[in-house]
């Protein structure tokens, strides 16, 4: 197999559900970034893009958004959920590694401003005539539930016996992070514009304690599940650079980031978040690793009760989500891998580090891993 190297990226500002971005269609958030990218890098030649995403308006939107580029080149769209934009990264680092490829975009896209209402079709037997649409896709085969997510969540922290005071703590300490990370600019440089906006939306910066303990449980009195330790739903954009070792040689290019290894793990759906859990565990004990061993952790915090468990785990808080994760800026689903990959090649730069791990569990006990070692 042939060394798969990350040149680098990019991401638009991340904007909230009918936010600053709910006016611009997907495909024009996705080019713009693209462009950015090629520019950024002297991208001669692109083989392919493969890009992730989750509540589109369906079709093969990695397509539409490589045409609105300019760029008439083989593209498709990977649907996994919230690991989407990760798997993306990983089917790019696989056709590389095989040989088949020199140079492929990678990443993400997604619009909740603009996700259409899904309709079930007259056959369906959920279909009636005051049941027609449906928001939440059905994730196992149990019955169709639109809370499934936030319930799996609630099932987590139960079972390992996380307080509300201990979730909110986590909520804090994420926005606390992202407002540092803002105000000392330490990821201007992989933040594409938007219509002059450069700043994402979702950080708060009046987030405490007291707040939080006013935000009710969204399954009711006695539960640990708040929309102030749950993300909320965002729109944006990240695109990653991959290529071979040949590329790099045949461009007098330094490589700085290789990727090492992918794991998937397939858990219990009715307990989703355990799965980024798994899938860390299954790539540490493949490339006979500690957590000791990894300079960095980016994990994507849909729910505190994520960040939680994992520390609970391998007690790296000092070395999880530096510059705060997804309760802070938002859950991008289809996008969000590819943002806290770009965020993992931050942090390793910044400190120094060897290794670092991008996990992210998806909706149907679904997780993805990835291992990177900087050069």
């Amino acid at each position: 197999m042939s060394n798969v190297y990350i040149l680098g990226g990019l991401r638009s500002p991340i904007g909230i559900t009918n936010g600053i971005f709910k006016n611009i269609l997907i495909e024009d958030l996705a080019s713009k970034v693209i462009k950015d990218v090629i520019d950024k890098f002297k991208l001669k030649y692109i083989e392919e893009i493969v890009l992730g995403n989750s509540v589109g308006g369906g079709g093969n939107i990695a397509r539409l958004c490589s045409l609105n580029a300019d760029l008439n080149i083989p593209s498709y769209t990977i649907d996994m959920q919230c690991a989407s934009s990760l798997e993306s990264i990983a089917i790019g680092y696989s056709k590389i590694a095989a040989g088949l490829k020199d140079l492929i975009l990678v990443g993400g896209v997604e619009s909740t401003s603009m996700e259409p209402t899904r309709s079930y079709a007259k056959n369906h037997p959920k279909y009636s005539k005051n049941n027609k649409e449906y928001k939440v896709a059905k994730f196992s085969p149990e019955n169709y539930d639109e809370l499934v997510m936030i319930k799996g969540a609630e099932r987590v922290a139960e079972k390992y016996e996380f307080t509300k005071e201990e979730l909110d703590k986590y909520a804090i300490e994420s926005h606390k992070k992202a407002m540092k990370a803002r105000d000392s600019k330490v990821l201007s440089d992989i933040i594409a514009p938007i219509n002059g906006i450069i700043n994402d939306e979702g950080i708060r910066d009046n987030i405490n304690e007291r707040l939080l303990s006013k935000v009710k449980p969204i399954l009711g009195k006695g539960n640990k599940i708040t929309a102030g330790n749950s993300c909320l739903t965002h729109d944006g954009v990240a695109i990653l650079v991959l290529c071979s070792e040949k590329y790099l040689k045949d461009n007098n290019i330094k490589g700085s980031f290789r990727i090492v290894d992918f794991e998937e793990s397939a858990g219990n759906p009715d307990y989703s978040p355990e799965a980024a859990l798994y899938s860390i565990n299954v790539l540490l004990k493949s490339n006979n690793l500690t957590s000791d061993d990894i300079s960095y952790f980016e994990v994507n915090e849909a729910f505190a009760v994520i960040s939680a468990l994992i520390n609970k785990k391998y007690n790296i808080n000092e070395r999880l989500n530096i510059f705060g994760g997804a309760l802070a800026y938002g859950h991008t689903y289809g996008a969000s891998g590819g943002i806290i990959t770009l965020h993992l090649l931050k942090a390793l730069e910044v400190v120094k580090g060897k290794y670092g791990i991008a996990s992210i569990a998806s909706a149907g006990g679904l997780g993805v891993s990835m291992l990177i070692e900087r050069i």
